[in-house]
C-alpha cells in the first residue's frame, strides 16, 4: 500500500492544471468579448441619441463622438481602435458613410466599430483582426421643432 501514497494528490493536481487553466482562459476570453460587444452597442446607442438631440448638424457630430467616448470609457475601453460611422438606415456598416440629417422624419444608422485583442494571445497569432460592431438606428421625430 505504500507505493500508492500521494498518487491521488498528483492525479488531482495534474487534472486541475489540464482542465482548470483552459477553462479559466475561456472565461477570460468570453468576458473580454462580452465587454467589447456591450461597450460598442451602448456607445452606438448613446451616440445616436446625442446626435438626434443636438440643435444643429455642426455640433451633433462632436456630441455623438463625446457620447461614444463616455460609453466606451464606462466599460473600461479606450477609443484608440474605434470608428464612429453614420450610414443610411438599413445599410450595412461597411457601406458608404452619409451625413445624417436632423430633418423631421429622417432616419440613419450609427455604427461603432472597435478592434480588440484577445487576452494573452500574441499579435502575430490573432493579427488584431477581431472586431465588434454596435449599430443603432435613429429616427428623427416628425414633430421636431414644432
Amino acid at each position: 500500500m505504500k507505493s500508492d501514497d500521494g498518487s491521488t494528490v498528483v492525479e488531482f493536481v495534474f487534472l486541475a492544471v489540464v482542465i482548470l487553466i483552459p477553462l479559466i482562459y475561456v472565461v477570460l476570453v468570453a468576458s473580454a468579448l462580452q465587454r467589447n460587444a456591450f461597450g460598442v452597442t451602448e456607445a452606438a446607442r448613446q451616440a445616436g441619441r446625442a446626435y438626434a438631440t443636438a440643435g444643429d448638424e455642426t455640433s451633433a457630430r462632436s456630441r455623438a463622438a463625446y457620447a461614444m467616448r463616455l460609453a466606451l470609457e464606462d466599460q473600461g475601453l479606450s477609443t484608440d481602435a474605434t470608428q464612429l460611422r453614420f450610414v443610411a438606415a438599413g445599410n450595412d456598416c461597411q457601406g458608404p458613410e452619409t451625413t445624417p440629417s436632423l430633418a423631421p422624419g429622417s432616419a440613419f444608422a450609427v455604427c461603432v466599430v472597435r478592434a480588440f485583442r484577445l487576452p494573452a494571445v500574441p499579435s502575430f497569432v490573432d493579427g488584431g483582426h477581431n472586431t465588434v460592431t454596435g449599430v443603432f438606428v435613429v429616427r428623427i421625430d416628425r414633430f421636431r421643432g414644432a
